[in-house]
């Protein structure tokens, strides 16, 4: 990160960083600014300059229709305080930070010219480097709706997730009551804006579980090479573009009465939000690899090189699904099969060394944003779970779901100021 102009180390020894909670406006430094307008799709290329800030600001938060960077670091809380002032001062404080670690900045004070014998409000291992397209994230679990007197903002659509066939969830890396998705081109930089918040947050709310990502699995920019996956696939072909307004309105925000559960008062703080449903996903990598090519697009349903469905020329050719294998992903998974089901996906793969019997612990961290899950991800999932081939390769083996508000609109907005504002 770019050094932070005019400290003053006598104010950060008196109050510290912790308990400041100061308003910070956003400040772009190094790179160019690629913006994310109000409407939340795209106004720059999704090439922006390397190393280019995204407008923390706007109607829905950015790193959901943002061009999907290449690095992720995901981590999911639970809150350890029952006071639900010391909880809005923190959610205050990060949304300081994270608007100074988006546009490139230092979180406080810096990290370094203050008091001797304080801590310094930034750690300091992003010194130098730029924003790197920096998106923070933040989402709210399901059960952080029993704390704080909640209870009646738990929106109708953030419900728990039903069990799965063929899950084998590790409760580890299952729920949070809160999530942060911090996602760049560097990975330092990913890394330092999740331990910056867990160190803010320390006391009040502890990392649960974390996931890093690589090589990201879907696009939101049609007009790039479309990615691939562990087994070598290209992956969501079809995936909504940032760009694409219509669609993003119509399956990934939530409209007027979406919200909540009584159609009224309590699901204005959601409008301009969404759902985000987290999966890790284990690839069997050494069995897929002794898979013949034939079954391994016969499963899929598209050719591996090219990416084209089965019977068609080009990856962006209309697919024929009946040409398919009944049990194929693409046929079980697509649009046309489901009644018009669309999500919006923003997955990484992952290696996370080895589970002990000389196989790598690799895979999908599915990240998958939608408008309201029990329309959305959920019965999807039973449909796959159910039948799709590809689950002789793969298991899922973390979940957790969680409701995503709104975007910060200015300098003076804070992370989920619209669920626990006594004003909101």
């Amino acid at each position: 990160m770019t050094e932070t102009q005019g400290r003053s180390p006598s104010r950060r020894a008196v109050i510290g960083w912790g308990g400041a909670g100061i308003a910070l406006g956003a400040v772009t430094a190094g790179g160019a600014v690629a913006m994310t307008s109000s409407s939340g799709s795209d106004t720059a290329p999704a090439g922006a300059e390397a190393g280019g800030a995204v407008e923390f600001h706007g109607v829905h938060q950015a790193g959901i229709a943002t061009p999907v960077q290449d690095r992720l670091h995901f981590a999911a809380f639970d809150v350890r305080t029952d006071d639900r002032a010391a909880f809005v001062r923190l959610l205050k404080d990060w949304t300081a930070a994270a608007r100074r670690m988006t546009a490139g900045q230092e979180v406080g004070e810096g990290a370094y010219g203050g008091l001797a014998e304080a801590p310094p409000d930034d750690t300091g291992e992003a010194l130098g480097l730029k924003p790197s397209r920096l998106t923070l994230t933040i989402g709210f679990g399901p059960s952080l709706f029993e704390k704080f007197g909640l209870r009646d903002k738990r929106p109708a659509a953030l419900v728990d997730l039903p069990p799965f066939p063929g899950d084998n969830l590790d409760r580890s890396r299952t729920g949070g009551d809160l999530c942060v998705q911090a996602c760049a081109d560097d990975p330092q930089v990913a890394v330092h804006a999740i331990r910056n918040l867990a160190r803010i947050g320390f006391g009040k709310v502890a990392v649960r579980w974390s996931q890093l990502g690589f090589g990201k699995t879907s696009s939101t920019t049609p007009d790039a090479q479309t990615p691939r996956n562990l087994f070598g696939f290209k992956d969501g072909t079809r995936n909504i573009a940032g760009t694409e307004t219509d669609r993003l309105k119509k399956f990934v925000w939530v409209g007027d009465g979406d919200g909540g559960g009584d159609g009224g008062a309590n699901d204005a703080w959601m409008r301009g939000g969404s759902y985000l449903v987290a999966r890790r996903i284990r690839m069997n990598i050494e069995t897929w690899d002794r898979a013949p090519l034939q079954e391994q697009e016969d499963i899929f349903g598209r050719d591996k090189g090219e990416g084209a469905p089965v019977g068609r020329a080009k990856e962006h050719d209309e697919p024929f699904l009946k040409a398919m294998k009944p049990d194929a992903h693409v046929r079980l998974s697509h649009p046309d099969s489901n009644g018009g089901i669309t999500i919006l996906r923003r997955g990484y793969s992952f290696t996370d060394g080895t589970d002990g019997l000389g196989r790598l612990d690799a895979g999908l961290f599915f990240l998958a944003y939608q408008r309201d899950p029990r329309k959305g991800f959920i019965p999807l999932q039973r449909r796959l779970a159910a039948h799709d081939a590809l689950n002789e390769y793969i298991q899922h083996v973390g979940s957790a779901v969680f409701a995503i508000p709104p975007g910060v609109r200015d300098a003076d907005d804070w992370w989920g100021r619209t669920l626990l504002s006594e004003e909101a």
